[in-house]
């Protein structure tokens, strides 16, 4: 009796241990970059619709041709939607000058600029953007942390994007290598970046404090030159 104890009192502990890493290593499998991820499976939506009614933008700004969004002004178009933990998945290029980005856990649509982190879209080529500082440049979490090992496809070309956002890391994979890796939470100042670099002024609230449910969106034609994005996808997480 005694050892049928024993022995279920062991098979209980192996099982528990058994489901303890299973699902640590599940929960470390989803804190990390997806790379070249299939958006044709289970889970991943258009984020918007072919007729752009679900987006939310100045009428007459941004339109759809066979899929490619762009626009006209200097306007960003965002999902009506809010989301979480995400990843986001699409393709964009650049004119000759462009500065675009993608913003995500924007809180405010209008005033959007302090209320929302932004990865940066750059045509690096130019003249303007290369000279930049590194945290304006392309895949750079703009005004915070700049990217590393890219590489960045000339104007006219079409370049990749998977963006993943799980709590407050932001892993940013431009071309199918990951070139950026951010923790919010370390970002607390709204003067000056962990590595001691100053942070642009208009970005007045700390990224460590940003409230993580947002909606996620483009910005427009931005000094001048256009962007154009496609194929963009999006799966939660949560």
């Amino acid at each position: 009796m005694i050892n049928h104890i024993i022995i279920s009192y062991m098979k209980t502990k192996l099982f528990i241990t058994a489901l303890v890493s299973l699902l640590t290593i599940q929960c470390f499998a989803q804190d990390t970059a997806y790379i070249n991820p299939d958006t044709f499976a289970s889970g991943w939506v258009a984020m918007f619709n072919s007729d752009l009614s679900n987006a939310v933008f100045p009428a007459g700004v941004w339109s759809d041709s066979a899929g490619i969004i762009t626009a006209t002004k200097d306007e960003a178009i965002w999902s009506k939607d809010e989301y979480d933990n995400f990843v986001l998945d699409l393709d964009f290029m650049n004119a000759d000058g462009t500065n675009s980005g993608v913003m995500v856990h924007a809180t405010d649509i209008v005033n959007w600029i302090p209320h929302s982190v932004e990865i940066q879209i750059a045509d690096d080529y130019s003249k303007e953007w290369g000279s930049s500082p590194a945290t304006w440049q392309c895949a750079a979490i703009f005004g915070h942390q700049a990217a590393t090992n890219k590489t960045l496809h000339r104007p006219g070309e079409w370049n990749h994007y998977t963006i993943t956002c799980i709590g407050r890391k932001i892993y940013v994979v431009l071309n199918g290598t990951l070139v950026n890796t951010c923790d919010m939470s370390l970002f607390t100042s709204a003067k000056n970046n962990p590595d001691g670099s100053e942070v642009p002024s208009w970005l007045s609230n700390p990224m460590a404090t940003l409230p993580l449910h947002g909606h996620i969106g483009f910005q427009g034609k931005h000094a001048g030159a256009p962007i154009w994005f496609k194929n963009i996808m999006v799966k939660r997480l949560d």
